[in-house]
């Protein structure tokens, strides 16, 4: 198993793109990048630790590359968004790829770059690409919301202007 590890603004938003496929074999809310050992959600959303929202990702690689894990990153996200993602504004819900190895900092690089290169977008891609640092595990009630609030979820999720962006840029 090998681990990824994405930034996309909310957390609860970018678990289930990446749920359902074989060879990942976990998907985990939590904090990644700040300077406050085992922060809160509650710290984490005032924007003062440093901690972006993140998932991680165990999967197998000889199953489920992470060349597509990163197609499916880019996906979810506005890459060109340096303030937040969608309706969540802050340096907290920042886009970023966290890379574990040379090789993932390598693929991720050139994932931007071709997309930068696409003409896709008319503004810079703005994604970090950054080392991995200490994953903090977010609290439990963050674990899979879409599955245990599902109306909630889809609400949040259809004010957020997310669903409309993806159609409209991805589709």
């Amino acid at each position: 198993m090998e681990k990824a590890t994405f930034a996309g603004g909310c957390f609860w938003c970018m678990v289930k793109p990446f749920d359902s496929y074989d060879g990942i074999h976990k998907v985990t809310s939590g904090y990644m990048g700040g300077h406050v050992d085992n922060p809160t959600y509650e710290q984490v959303k005032t924007g003062t630790t440093g901690h972006l929202e993140v998932v991680e990702i165990e999967f197998d690689p000889t199953l489920f590359p992470y060349e597509q894990l990163l197609e499916i990153y880019w996906q979810q996200i506005d890459p060109t968004d340096d303030e937040g993602q969608f309706q969540d504004r802050g340096d907290q819900y920042r886009t970023a790829i966290f890379y574990y190895t040379e090789e993932q900092e390598e693929t991720a690089l050139a994932a931007k770059n071709e997309l930068a290169s696409s003409g896709k977008f008319s503004q810079p891609i703005v994604t970090r690409i950054l080392p991995a640092s200490t994953f903090y595990t977010a609290e439990e009630y963050h674990q899979d919301f879409y599955k245990k609030e599902p109306e909630y979820y889809k609400k949040d999720r259809e004010a957020s202007g997310r669903d409309e962006f993806i159609e409209s840029n991805w589709k």
